[in-house]
């Protein structure tokens, strides 16, 4: 990049940094939001827009309701209206008819957005009955909203679409309870979003980045580094969403590679999951120099309480998270921590950044390293055969804090033997679902 480019690149962060400055001042001066159109809740209150309750609990959910009750009277009338591919598919196509303006908020294909909205659907029914926990990963989810321009008036729209398409899916069938029952957790989770949204009121919805380092480590997998204009405020072991300009309005998850710097580079492993969309974008037609917006750091997968030995499990690119837990604890581990990282893949060609993290973890005694791949039979490399089963016959990790990343079946074996083997499923972390979207 010349010095002209690097200039103006400069300039243009800058202008962006005092539009954020500018947008939050006009926001502090201006009214308190509200959803004024939408119909009073149980009580009389208006059921829409942000107040105090909205924080989370169940106080918070609806007044005179439990979410448990709600669970069960949305799941015992399911039948009616799923499956949810269908009620979706309707649900936009009212949304769409009645409101046209709202399409310019989504991307061209619809298709992950309908994938996203189904199992959102389905983490709020399943954990219903818990709303403290819920409202928690309902406010992140908000937080992250902001980037796509997401008003309490179009959460309006998205609930009036919704009891249309029920009742178009359930037919003559459809009741009244069910239905209210329906819109009392939407609104508990738009309540929950806007709260969040408003939390990060003095941070930017999304920041730009200009590529700094483009390497294609296989036909399928590239590793990117990218540097903002602002600081990007994350920890080791967070992941943020990634526009990509030639697909606007569609954002994917990537969790960051390396641990926060001073330099503002952050790095993503990204493997191309498909033709045509953002992975095969970044993978495939990304360059040095060119500029993406990341939308604000999201997750817990490493607590940062809890300086217990840690067991890092890894596959595919989920070891991007790992590898900055890594980097941060070589310069900042409590006294006498001891890590051990597995690291799975289905061929031992496919350990993409093995290099890498060997010459991270050289010299430091108290890191183990540990390389798994399916085609590999034991030996000095490490225990072949798959990494779940490689994981639970290397120790005793009933004491350990345990951080899961990679493919969702990958995570699932693991907790899963993990816990068998007497390891609290409290102590073994990784990010949720419905987080990922």
């Amino acid at each position: 990049m010349d010095l002209d480019t690097t200039t103006s690149t400069a300039e243009y962060d800058r202008l962006i940094a005092r539009h954020h400055a500018m947008r939050l001042r006009r926001q502090i001066l201006a009214p308190a939001p509200s959803f004024a159109a939408a119909p009073a809740g149980p009580g009389g209150a208006p059921d829409g827009g942000p107040r105090p309750e909205a924080r989370q609990g169940a106080d918070g959910y609806a007044r005179g309701h439990d979410g448990a009750a709600d669970q069960r009277l949305i799941l015992g009338s399911l039948g009616l209206v799923a499956p949810f591919a269908d009620l979706i598919d309707r649900l936009y196509t009212f949304m769409f008819r009645r409101r046209p303006f709202l399409r310019a908020l989504f991307p061209e294909s619809m298709e992950f957005q309908q994938v996203h909205l189904e199992r959102m659907f389905e983490y709020l029914i399943e954990h219903l009955h818990d709303p403290d926990r819920l409202s928690v990963t309902l406010a992140q989810l908000g937080r992250d909203h902001r980037k796509l321009g997401v008003r309490p008036v179009h959460y309006e729209a998205f609930e009036e679409a919704l009891c249309e398409a029920l009742r178009y899916r359930a037919g003559a069938g459809w009741s009244a309870e069910p239905e209210d029952a329906w819109v009392r957790m939407l609104r508990f989770a738009v309540r929950s979003m806007v709260a969040g949204a408003e939390s990060a009121l003095t941070e930017p919805p999304y920041w730009h980045a200009t590529v700094v380092g483009h390497e294609r480590r296989r036909a399928d997998l590239a590793v990117l580094r990218v540097r903002t204009g602002e600081p990007y405020p994350y920890r080791a072991g967070q992941y943020g969403s990634v526009e990509h300009p030639a697909l606007p309005h569609t954002w994917r998850q990537y969790s960051m590679g390396c641990a926060p710097r001073a330099d503002n580079e952050l790095e993503f492993h990204v493997r191309r999951t498909g033709p045509g969309g953002v992975s095969a974008a970044l993978v495939e037609h990304t360059a040095v120099g060119d500029r993406l917006r990341l939308g604000p750091p999201r997750g817990t997968l490493m607590p940062q309480d809890d300086t217990r030995d840690l067991l890092l499990v890894a596959g595919g690119t989920g070891l991007a998270p790992m590898k900055a837990i890594v980097e941060e604890l070589v310069e900042h581990r409590p006294r006498g921590r001891r890590v051990h990282l597995f690291v799975g893949a289905r061929a031992r060609a496919d350990l993409y950044d093995w290099s890498a993290l060997a010459e991270l973890g050289g010299r430091k005694p108290w890191l183990e390293l540990v390389p798994v791949a399916d085609d590999a039979a034991d030996g000095p490399s490490g225990p072949g055969g798959r990494l779940a089963e490689a994981v639970s016959r290397a120790g005793d990790w009933s004491q350990h804090l345990a951080c899961v990343s990679g493919p969702a079946g990958l995570v699932d074996e693991v907790r899963t033997r993990l816990v068998a083997s007497g390891l609290p499923s409290t102590r073994i972390h990784h990010d949720p679902v419905l987080s990922r979207l």
